[in-house]
């Protein structure tokens, strides 16, 4: 695979790389491939997931969300990743259970706001289990638990859109730097 910076400026000076034809193309680029939906959920990046347990103070959880960068936290019993899964607390949580209903995160532990019994994909999940969830539930994290239902990894949909561009660079990276820009306009002040 190209480098996709010289890869667009190739595009753009006019010049093009020989192997973009080697693949039959029928002026719609290339097709999907379904075997991706296929490959286990492993093939997707993710980090290790930040766990609770169910008495963690809200606040806590999300100063610990905010620091990470996270969406998305797992709650266990014991507030690790060697006991069962029992909820998730989202940012979507802290909006509409914390904030719109007038509650103090200091003094609220994070089992009376969190989601209780969430859904789940076991680690042998195929990608398209991913997107179902996602697509059906309205999930934009999904979490994927070992067979003891102990938490092991959360699939976001930022994973699945890196893991897609991964499988067509070239027909995303290498797209004009404006969307239907097809003239440059001078551009007037500073």
């Amino acid at each position: 695979m190209g480098d996709p910076i010289s890869d667009v400026q190739n595009a753009m000076l006019g010049r093009v790389d020989d192997a973009y034809f080697d693949e039959p193309r029928d002026g719609q680029g290339r097709a999907f491939d379904v075997r991706l939906l296929h490959q286990p959920v492993t093939v997707l990046s993710t980090r290790s997931p930040l766990i609770f347990n169910r008495s963690a103070s809200t606040s806590h959880v999300m100063r610990a969300m905010k620091a990470e960068h996270r969406g998305v936290v797992l709650i266990t019993e014991d507030g690790t990743a060697n006991s069962p899964l029992t909820g998730v607390f989202t940012e979507r949580d802290v909006l509409l259970r914390v904030i719109d209903c007038g509650r103090h995160p200091l003094e609220l532990p994070v089992a009376e706001v969190m989601s209780p019994d969430p859904e789940f994909l076991q680690s042998d999940a195929q990608v398209a289990w991913v997107l179902n969830m996602m697509s059906v539930g309205g999930f934009r994290h999904v979490p994927v638990v070992n067979v003891h239902r102990y938490p092991v990894a959360v699939i976001s949909v930022r994973d699945v859109v890196e893991y897609l561009v991964e499988s067509f660079p070239s027909e995303i990276l290498n797209l004009p730097p404006d969307f239907g820009a097809t003239e440059q306009h001078p551009r007037d002040g500073a």
